[in-house]
């Protein structure tokens, strides 16, 4: 009798166990996504995925290594290419920039006063065409930073600004005649004497006096949101930092970067239709169609974040863009299901 009640606590203690390592046990082994929708016939394949903008995510670090002297935007501002999101300490690079400037007149005055060799005149002339049209690029863009300063402190206006880049536009417009002229007497205008190859190295010092100032700015790459900001003024800022100053990214259209599992790899194709869900948002279906597949397969970066990864999951890299943008976020997590 004893011993028929020690055998029947003993089963009775295995099924507690085996219940309580049931409630316990990690998401990770409950059976993949992929297994649980093959019973869907209305799909070919089903791959997780992730919410970015139509441009990537475009991570902006600094150039060099360097105080963080000005934020100048913050997440959710909407921002045109070319304009400035934060500046690096540049006491120094300005400093260098003024001495450059003044050595540069110093020189072309000394040049002046030299009579024009024979034939020269077209080089020359184009020479100081390219010289005052740089000049006119570098003062336009600090013209365009300052425009949009004064935007953001509330004592400026839109139309200041457009005005700003437009001049700024045209100042590269003609920059870039100027070039062009230069370029086409290059060839047949005699070698520039000394006083004329003095003046060259000074305007080109001086041109790299401004290439290193501007250096210090970082701008935006294209027309965009700021999505994320890592500095505040004061920190240092480096190349190496783990994390970008900023995060940018084109909102105008969203696309989800999926990994399909390479074993549906033969049944996907560029073009093909789909329809992205969130578990955030259920019963809404995006529409989406497929715009690459990567030549590439490897080990899928989701699974490599949890225990899943010793389920051995290799994937492709499919990239999928979206009808409309609905209501997802960038980053928020989705599923990708592809139709036959």
């Amino acid at each position: 009798m004893t011993s028929a009640v020690s055998h029947r606590t003993a089963a009775l203690g295995l099924v507690a166990a085996a219940a309580f390592a049931l409630a316990v046990a990690p998401a990770w082994i409950a059976p993949p996504a992929r297994a649980a929708n093959a019973q869907d016939e209305r799909w070919l394949a089903v791959a997780p995925g992730r919410v970015e903008p139509a441009s990537g995510l475009i991570k902006l670090g600094a150039p060099v290594v360097a105080p963080i002297l000005e934020v100048l935007v913050k997440p959710g501002e909407t921002v045109f290419a070319g304009q400035a999101l934060l500046r690096l300490t540049d006491a120094e690079a300005r400093a260098q920039l003024a001495s450059a400037e003044a050595q540069a007149a110093m020189r072309k005055r000394v040049r002046n006063k030299e009579s024009t060799p024979s034939g020269a005149g077209p080089r020359r002339r184009a020479e100081d065409g390219v010289a005052d049209a740089q000049a006119a690029v570098f003062d336009a863009r600090t013209a365009l930073d300052k425009a949009v300063a004064e935007r953001r402190a509330g004592r400026g206006a839109d139309g200041d600004v457009e005005s700003a880049r437009t001049q700024l536009a045209n100042a590269q417009a003609k920059l870039e005649q100027q070039a062009d002229e230069l370029r086409k007497v290059t060839a047949d205008a005699p070698l520039p004497v000394s006083v004329e190859g003095q003046l060259n190295v000074a305007r080109s010092d001086l041109q790299g006096a401004r290439a290193t100032l501007e250096k210090l700015t970082i701008r935006a790459p294209l027309d965009g949101t700021v999505l994320q900001v890592n500095a505040r003024a004061g920190e240092i800022a480096a190349p190496q930092a783990t994390q970008p100053l900023v995060l940018l990214g084109d909102m105008s259209a969203l696309r989800v970067r999926a990994e399909l599992d390479q074993r549906d790899l033969d049944k996907i194709k560029v073009g093909q239709q789909a329809v992205v869900r969130s578990d955030a948002f259920r019963g809404r279906d995006i529409a989406g169609k497929v715009a690459s597949i990567a030549p590439l397969v490897e080990s899928s970066r989701t699974a490599a974040l949890s225990q899943r990864n010793m389920t051995d999951v290799d994937v492709v890299e499919v990239l999928v863009d979206l009808a409309e943008p609905g209501p997802f976020a960038v980053g928020m997590k989705v599923d990708v299901y592809f139709r036959p």
